[in-house]
């Protein structure tokens, strides 16, 4: 079964976050990860959650989309994040 990262990003520094960015798509390399959204327009459909940007990142399983939080090119790009964005991020297995 595959493995999805969901996150949830409010951006603080635009600036700065543009080094996580780099680092973390890095990682995503190195994890093999399929970008399925990355930013973009969001509409609200239901609810009152109104996120800001919202990244799906897919992986060839649940163990491997795990794991990828601990690789050491995310490492880098968690530190480059620090002050920048207030993450919010959940590993799901998928079908």
């Amino acid at each position: 079964m595959s493995g999805y990262i969901i996150a949830h990003v409010q951006v603080t520094n635009p600036v700065q976050y543009e080094e996580y960015k780099k680092w973390s798509t890095a990682a995503m390399k190195t994890a093999g990860a399929e970008v399925c959204v990355r930013g973009g327009q969001v509409q609200v459909l239901e609810g009152d959650w109104a996120p800001e940007r919202i990244v799906v990142l897919k992986f060839p399983s649940f163990e491997a989309a795990k794991a990828f939080y601990e690789l050491p090119e995310y490492l880098k790009a968690r530190e480059a994040r620090e002050g920048a964005a207030i993450m919010r991020m959940v590993a799901v297995e998928g079908v």
